[in-house]
């Protein structure tokens, strides 16, 4: 089964919206504990710089059988579903099988 990568970014106008910022990614670790709890394979955090500052975006892995499948269920991440980011899918190949 192979590898989904979700790279995201949030949208300036939401930086400094922190209400709304953090109350959505509540909601998000909600919603990626539901999909670990339904025996999803399923990775998601955040990157951080040198100095450990957040804010270079997020990354989420998830196992799906295809592209199709992993972005219907990255369309319910209330991250994008909210629209405070700016995001892409794609597949992740293994070099070394």
């Amino acid at each position: 089964m192979p590898f989904f990568v979700k790279t995201e970014s949030i949208k300036k106008t939401y930086l400094t919206e922190i209400k709304i910022k953090n109350k959505t990614i509540k909601e998000h670790k909600k919603w990626v504990k539901k999909l670990i709890d339904q025996g999803i394979y399923i990775k998601s955090g955040f990157l951080i710089d040198k100095d450990r500052i957040p804010g270079a975006g997020g990354i989420l892995i998830v196992k799906c059988d295809s592209f199709e499948e992993a972005e219907t269920l990255i369309k319910e991440d209330p991250m994008i579903k909210s629209n405070i980011v700016n995001w892409n899918l794609n597949e992740w190949i293994d070099v070394i099988q």
